[in-house]
């Protein structure tokens, strides 16, 4: 063998033996998946699951992934009025074949007092009990088990230390440690609350208080924060799509998640059709919702979940209108498009799509909640018959979603403003 084969031969080996530790780790959920999310109020509020949902709908169009939402008000680790643990689990969990199953319980196991041993070992038995039935019955389930969001001791006058949110807080670590012991994945909802509503509290200490307005139920703005945490520990992606042109040449210079075709133009006006992968977050304006404007505020929700980046270099100095499909987007100066544009947040025919899977994904869980709730206690033939007809509904409506979410190609135009 000569010189330059083993040369080629030692790079061989060198990239196999680096090359899987220098890469990014994927996404935890996969195409074909079944989730299902288990919990109390906080869970039965489908919002921070929802809005889980609708990244996955909005970032992967193609994939087919099923989410059910099994929350229940009042729930503790034993269970409540829609039965016992046992049977929650078997009717709300198991009978929809899950391949991935969260956990968040806690906020009604310690009954708003203070920290006290026996009801913490009442917890903790209950909790291991969940998670040991779950693996026993459902062995090849990827298990989350979370860290039950904050009670709000933040924005209130006087701020309380050593609270409500101490019992919680001690729960979460039981969960922390019960994950490694069962080999199960972690997301922590109650630190990254915390914090933003901490920071919620320097920025507006008056509408710091309507994030979790009755300190216990999150308002849709902390739930999105919910989500991030839950979406970080899946290791979700903050990209979009990313594109970077050259106005003079015209040319792509790079693409992400994006396919750019009849791409013309010059350093005073540049027009390209594109079609990006994903949308964006349908998070609607500050202007129309305050609350969720103060959480992102208060957060890195929007860096770590939400960037729809264009960049444009080569143009003349001068101030620029971006039209996407003969819509005003807005007027951006030439430095602005070198340094790059977060379309995400912007008023763009992509968010209006992504707007559109949001309302249906609201309207399916309507259907799966009436569902629910109806195979939650003992019915009459009416009422069982109303449940098969919303049974078959419900892929209907999951239809609509995979359908609305589905990629567009969009018209864009920078022209220089005179």
């Amino acid at each position: 063998m000569d010189r330059w084969r083993l040369v080629v031969v030692f790079i061989v080996i060198i990239a196999c033996n680096f090359s899987p530790a220098q890469q990014a780790p994927s996404f935890a959920l996969k195409n074909g998946d079944r989730v299902v999310f288990y919990g109390d109020s906080i869970t039965e509020q489908k919002l921070y699951t929802s809005d889980v949902e609708e990244f996955v709908l909005t970032r992967f169009p193609h994939w087919r992934v099923s989410f059910t939402h099994s929350g229940v008000g009042g729930d503790k680790v034993s269970g409540g009025r829609a039965g016992p643990v046992d049977l929650r689990l078997e009717r709300d969990v198991f009978a929809y074949q899950p391949t991935v199953v969260t956990v968040m319980l806690g906020m009604n196991d310690g009954y708003t007092r203070p920290n006290n041993p026996a009801i913490f070992e009442t917890f903790s038995d209950g909790y291991r009990h969940i998670v040991e039935a779950i693996q026993s019955k459902a062995p090849d389930v990827r298990l989350v088990l979370i860290k039950p969001s904050p009670y709000d001791d933040i924005t209130r006058q006087p701020q309380v230390e050593n609270g409500y949110n101490s019992v919680l807080q001690r729960f979460g670590e039981f969960v922390g440690n019960l994950a490694t012991e069962k080999h199960a994945q972690v997301a922590d909802l109650n630190e990254p609350v915390i914090e933003a509503l901490t920071k919620a509290k320097a920025i507006d200490p008056a509408l710091s208080t309507t994030l979790v307005s009755d300190r216990i139920h999150p308002g849709s703005g902390v739930h999105w924060l919910m989500a991030e945490a839950l979406l970080k520990a899946w290791v979700a992606s903050a990209r979009v799509a990313s594109v970077t042109l050259h106005a003079s040449k015209p040319v792509a210079l790079d693409t992400l998640h994006a396919q750019i075709t009849d791409l013309d133009g010059n350093k005073h006006a540049l027009t390209w059709t594109e079609m990006d992968e994903a949308l964006p977050l349908p998070l609607p304006s500050a202007d129309s919702d305050p609350f969720l404007d103060l959480a992102a505020r208060s957060s890195d929700l929007i860096n770590a979940l939400d960037e729809e980046i264009l960049r444009i270099s080569g143009l003349s100095p001068g101030k620029y209108r971006l039209t996407i499909d003969e819509k005003m987007v807005g007027d951006f100066g030439a430095d602005q498009f070198r340094s790059g544009i977060n379309l995400a947040r912007w008023d763009t025919p992509m968010l209006e799509q992504s707007i559109l899977v949001a309302f249906d994904t609201e309207r399916k869980n309507d259907i799966e909640k009436a569902r629910f709730n109806l195979i939650q206690q003992e019915v009459d033939a009416n009422s069982r018959d109303v449940a098969s007809k919303l049974w078959i509904l419900e892929p209907r409506a999951v239809e609509q979603q995979r359908k609305d979410a589905q990629p567009i190609a969009h018209r864009y135009k920078v022209s220089m403003v005179p």
